[in-house]
């Protein structure tokens, strides 16, 4: 459902929840004796493992996401890396989404560690958003564990609502009003806005717009003009209390990927960088078919340690959603790709991450059946094999070209990734 509404909105009725350090929090949470203690929750810990989530006590060390293991622990000897574990983090999340529920119905998940809580229907029920605010934090701590910690946003929209949520960290609450927006946005450069890159940034500054402040003062046409979109416009509502455009429950993706950065035991063999790409395939097949959608486009790229990179699109005449039918495309082209340059493989020893994408969806309902084929039995097979693994478990039915006695492929999961779900 899309919540999105264009009408003047002044009230700060929209809470935006964002959970502090959650992964590393999550396994605070369960091991007492990480609590208090700098920890760098990571997909690998070995020396060129990266640090994906640091704890509150590990940030306050120097230690940032995407930082190296052996750099991070440079900085904080008594850094406790330690190896992620999805399936705990999608419990809390599920169980803090519970808890933010028994205060409104109109909660919108925007990724694994952050919600948004719409309060603009309850005005009669909540007096005061602040005193609300304060008994969410509450409640996740009795409910959900009282070692994990949020940061509230409260404003009129979800985009200052989450600029809100991030003036105070650890545990912060933030109040953005009409009087109060000029005096936040002053202390700010345009790249500390959510959305604001550093690209979009020197475009704006191209046309003028150099600070918060100036954009929250330039006129629509203008912004439509310098972002030569209805972003410009977008801006516009955003910091003028105009509408709501960042509500909507059930966006359409344009496109879905998975991409892995690869570790050096990964790519020590063939076989094993083969295998990765396989699931990655496998991944996307999943998520097709639970949105019961085939791809019309894929693409495949890689980037190795030295900054190079190789890209690969393909564009499909029939739809696709079977993931060994992505993967032997793929394979396919790699081997054309090397025999026609004379090249080692695309996938060797240096390559530092790969990613597959595929896009320009279809309903699977309207998906041309082959005159000759058995599509329509693979699609039956692929939808059922799904609906047991989602009721028993992922592991208690697979393929056979999934069996492996050490698979490469971890689970993992990022900050956005709430499509799993």
């Amino acid at each position: 459902m899309n919540r999105n509404r264009l009408f003047t909105q002044r009230q700060p009725t929209v809470l935006f929840v964002d959970m502090n350090s959650f992964f590393a929090s999550c396994e605070q949470q369960d091991n007492y004796w990480l609590r208090g203690r700098p920890v760098g929750v990571c997909v690998y810990t070995g020396r060129n493992g990266c640090v994906i989530a640091p704890s509150v006590e590990a940030k306050l060390r120097g230690v940032k996401t995407g930082m190296r293991l052996d750099q991070a622990i440079v900085l904080c000897p008594e850094l406790v890396p330690i190896e992620t574990h999805p399936a705990r983090y999608r419990e809390y999340h599920v169980k803090i989404i519970d808890v933010l529920r028994t205060f409104s119905d109109d909660v919108v998940p925007k990724s694994i560690d952050e919600a948004v809580v719409d309060l603009t229907n309850y005005q009669l029920v909540y007096k005061d958003m602040s005193q609300t605010a304060v008994a969410i934090k509450q409640a996740i701590r009795q409910k959900v564990g009282d070692w994990l910690r949020c940061s509230i946003g409260i404003a009129p929209n979800v985009f200052l609502a989450k600029l809100a949520s991030n003036v105070q960290k650890p545990d912060g609450l933030t109040t953005i009003t009409p009087e109060t927006i000029d005096s936040v946005l002053q202390t700010m450069t345009l790249t500390d806005l959510p959305g604001i890159g550093h690209r979009m940034a020197a475009r704006l500054e191209a046309g003028g717009v150099r600070t918060p402040l100036e954009l929250r003062y330039a006129t629509p046409d203008h912004l439509r003009a310098v972002c030569k979109s209805i972003i410009g416009w977008h801006w516009h509502l955003r910091l003028n209390f105009g509408g709501e455009v960042d509500l909507d429950a059930n966006p359409d993706n344009k496109s879905m990927s998975a991409m892995r950065t690869i570790s050096q035991e990964q790519r020590s063999t063939s076989e094993r960088l083969d295998e990765l790409l396989q699931s990655l395939c496998l991944t996307l097949e999943r998520r097709m078919v639970q949105r019961g959608v085939f791809c019309q486009d894929m693409s495949f790229s890689c980037r190795y340690h030295n900054g190079k990179t190789y890209n690969y699109e393909a564009r499909f005449n029939e739809p696709k959603q079977d993931g060994l039918e992505l993967y032997g495309i793929i394979r396919e082209r790699l081997e054309k790709f090397r025999l026609a340059h004379r090249c080692e493989p695309v996938l060797n020893e240096h390559i530092r991450s790969m990613c597959v994408a595929v896009f320009r969806f279809i309903p699977a309902e309207v998906v041309p059946l082959s005159l000759f084929g058995n599509d329509d039995r693979k699609g039956k097979f692929r939808q059922t094999l799904y609906d047991l693994k989602a009721k028993f478990g992922t592991d208690k039915l697979i393929r056979a070209t999934e069996l492996r006695d050490n698979p490469v492929y971890k689970d993992v999961i990022g900050f956005g990734n709430i499509k799993d779900l």
